[in-house]
């Protein structure tokens, strides 16, 4: 992996992802997407290798506007060799876990899948030209366990849980789509384990029942992923060690 785009990258995952790839090849380069380019830093040595650009998963237009911005940086026929999409919502203003039917709110419903599956989406239809070389390409999508429906045996968190479906079904769709046009690929949804991050932290309580990670270590086990990925590994659905989780 020689040019990355993470999408997401002021996220604590995206962040750590970032930095750790830096970390492991001096050859690598990596474009960041955000919304707020401004609110994200790095070592003095990593930032001659990283490109911020600014974006937006819930603006409609904001993923074409941020490959206009990546030609200046990447240009097409230079290709990216990873897409990562980190960007995620699972509370917010105006946005909680719903734990009951009656918790349910259609703006919120429409912000959770805006950024959790409909931005990912645009996303990779907008920078669909970088991956027309013939290197191996990987795309990434950062989902969570509780978006597989086989898996689901406690309901609620209803717009996470449908929206990371949603996202799972994107993958899907895409790991038959783009080889067609773009092999050779791997597109995958990666579960990133629980993450000590501002996502998780209104939930220290139940935390401490389960094996939670650091950022720097959800970093190293989904990079860990992505690196073992060959074209037979297309269309699935991985936990942070590799191992497979059902739809």
């Amino acid at each position: 992996m020689k040019q990355v785009l993470i999408a997401g990258i002021s996220g604590a995952i995206g962040h750590a992802l970032a930095e750790r790839l830096l970390e492991r090849d001096s050859r690598v380069s990596v474009v960041g997407l955000c919304r707020n380019p401004s609110s994200v830093a790095f070592s003095d040595e990593q930032s001659d290798r990283i490109s911020l650009i600014p974006w937006d998963a819930a603006e409609k237009d904001s993923a074409r506007t941020a490959a206009e911005k990546l030609k200046e940086v990447v240009p097409e026929e230079a290709g990216l060799d990873t897409l990562i999409y980190a960007a995620g919502i699972l509370h917010g203003p105006g946005v909680t876990p719903e734990k009951r039917l009656e918790d349910l709110d259609a703006e919120a419903f429409a912000h959770a899948f805006s950024v959790n599956a409909t931005g990912f989406a645009m996303l990779v239809q907008a920078i669909s030209p970088w991956l027309r070389h013939r290197r191996f390409k990987r795309i990434v999508a950062v989902s969570a366990r509780v978006g597989s429906i086989t898996d689901n045996g406690f309901g609620g968190w209803y717009a996470y849980r449908s929206s990371k479906a949603a996202l799972n079904m994107l993958v899907r769709n895409l790991s038959i789509e783009l080889p067609r046009k773009y092999r050779p690929l791997a597109c995958v949804a990666v579960h990133p384990g629980t993450t000590l991050s501002p996502l998780s932290r209104p939930f220290a309580r139940s935390l401490a029942q389960l094996q939670v990670h650091e950022p720097g270590e959800t970093a190293e086990n989904i990079l860990n992923v992505a690196e073992g990925l060959t074209e037979n590994d297309n269309g699935t659905f991985l936990s942070w060690d590799g191992s497979a989780i059902p739809w």
